[in-house]
This record gives C-alpha cells, sequence and structure tokens, in this order.
C-alpha cells in the first residue's frame, strides 16, 4: 500500500513517542508521514471533517500548531529525509482518525501508563482503530527490550500473511529474531510449518533472521502478554470480517492493547473472507 503512515498528534509526551515511531516506519515503508490533530467540539455534534487550517497562516490554532510544529521536529530528527504532511480534523479523536486511516498504509498512536488521565480513553482509540479502521494499526506503549524479539501470535495454525510480512520486515530493520506464538502446537501438541505456511517464503527472503516457534500454554492472550515483556514489539494477525477485526479471539488483542509492555501492531489480511 501507497497511503502515508498516519500518527495522531495531540502534544502528550506520548503522541511524540508515537510521531518519532511513525516517522521511522514511513521511512522504512517509502511513504510519507502525516501528522493529524483533532480538534473536538465539545458542544456541538461535528461530522469528522478536514478543518480550514494553515499550519503556518495566521488562522492556525496555537495548540495545534506547537504540537504539530514539534511533532515535525520529532520527525525529523529521526528520519530527516522525511515527508511530512499535516491535517487538522475537527471532530472526536477515535472518529477522525478512523475516517482518516482507511487512506493510509498504517495509523500509529500513542498509550498513556496506567492510572494517567486519560489512559482509558487512549487504550479505547487504538481498539476502535483495531476493530473498524481501515489500515494496520501500531499502538505504541510500554518499554520495549531492545536486544528482544519480534512477536508474532497466530491461532488455529494459521500464520497470517499479511502479519508475518509486516514482523519480518520490522524484525531486519531491528536486526533481531521472529517469535512466534503458536495456539495451534498447544491443542495438537506438536510445532511444524503447516501448508500455506508464510514463514516458508519469509525465511528465504530474509535468510538472516531466526524464527522460532513456541507452544503456547495457558492461553494465547496471557502468552501474548507475557511475550511482550521481552521482546520490541507484538504483532497479532487479523482477518476480514465486514471491515476487519482480529482473527485471534477479540479477549487477545484487547489484552494486547491494554496490557502490553511493548508497542502492538494489528495487522489485517486483506482480500480473506471468514
Amino acid at each position: 500500500m501507497s497511503g502515508p503512515v498516519l500518527v495522531g498528534v495531540d502534544g502528550s509526551t506520548t503522541s511524540m513517542a508515537a510521531v518519532e515511531a511513525a516517522a521511522r516506519e514511513a521511512d522504512r515503508m517509502g511513504v510519507e508521514l502525516r501528522l493529524a490533530h483533532a480538534c473536538a467540539w465539545p458542544s456541538a455534534t461535528v461530522t469528522p471533517g478536514v478543518a480550514p487550517w494553515d499550519p503556518g497562516g495566521t488562522r492556525g490554532h496555537g495548540a495545534a500548531n506547537r504540537a504539530l510544529a514539534e511533532a515535525e521536529r520529532r520527525a525529523r530528527r529521526v528520519a530527516p529525509g522525511l515527508r511530512v504532511t499535516y491535517t487538522v480534523l475537527m471532530g472526536e479523536p477515535a472518529a477522525v482518525l478512523e475516517t482518516e486511516s482507511h487512506g493510509a498504509s498504517l495509523t500509529v498512536v500513542g498509550s498513556r501508563p496506567a492510572g494517567r488521565s486519560g489512559g482509558a480513553r487512549r487504550g479505547s482509540v487504538a481498539a476502535r482503530l483495531a476493530g473498524h479502521g481501515g489500515s494496520p494499526v501500531l499502538m505504541v506503549r510500554g518499554g520495549p527490550d531492545p536486544a528482544g524479539p519480534v512477536v508474532l501470535a497466530c491461532d488455529d495454525g494459521h500464520v497470517r500473511r499479511h502479519a508475518a510480512e509486516f514482523a519480518f520486515g520490522e524484525a531486519a530493520v531491528r536486526e533481531t529474531d521472529v517469535l512466534v506464538l503458536d495456539g495451534f502446537a498447544a491443542r495438537s501438541g506438536r510445532i511444524q510449518e503447516r501448508p500455506h505456511d508464510p514463514l516458508a517464503a519469509l525465511r528465504e527472503r530474509y535468510p538472516d533472521i531466526t524464527v522460532r516457534r513456541a507452544r503456547v500454554r495457558g492461553g494465547t492472550r496471557r502468552a501474548v502478554v507475557e511475550a511482550s515483556g521481552f521482546a520490541q514489539l507484538v504483532v497479532i494477525g487479523a482477518r476480514c470480517r465486514g471491515g476487519w477485526s482480529a482473527a485471534l479471539p477479540p479477549t487477545v488483542s484487547r489484552a494486547a492493547l491494554r496490557h502490553a509492555g511493548c508497542p502492538v501492531a494489528v495487522i489485517p489480511e486483506e482480500g480473506e473472507t471468514c
């Protein structure tokens, strides 16, 4: 997909961490970075849309100007040659990001630590995008282990191709391993590659990446959260279902978005029906 990497910007520390992660992703994908700031109108119901706003003009909102200027500075520090664009949207943040995500290659949001004001709301933004958005979603959270693997979660013995490709691409940039959490192996008592498993082709494309498969014990939800404590990134596959929703049980993706100790990516499998 050639759309931009979209990132929500509100000026908070966590949103700036999301901007830096989004800049790295845009640079890796070779696409532009789109900074999105949502201006809510609490006194009225507003249809999500682009505000009549120019980041360099006199009609710019002060808070939005400051947040977007800092976001661009952070992005260019990570990827100096990156093309950066702006949009200011009127409406509730989750709604406007959901609308904008349909033209994006990836949507990135931040997460506040548990107990901080707005944390539950931010978690719900990521969950909404993961359930109803139009692109893969990356939520930046926790304290990733810089020496840890990229964790790929699957279930029912089916590793989803787009999720696997995303995980291998991330592992290549990070120069680390891919750890596959295999729920099928826990039920069958064996770990092996199965027909149409995308890992075989990806191993050929990325010969320097070590792939390990771990048998899930105690449920996929628990395994994903535990693995996130020593990982750089958790990648969860998803399948289309009207829009798209997690192929893993919903509690797995919700648990990862709320409790993971590292960033979480939820990747839809385009073109697949259930």
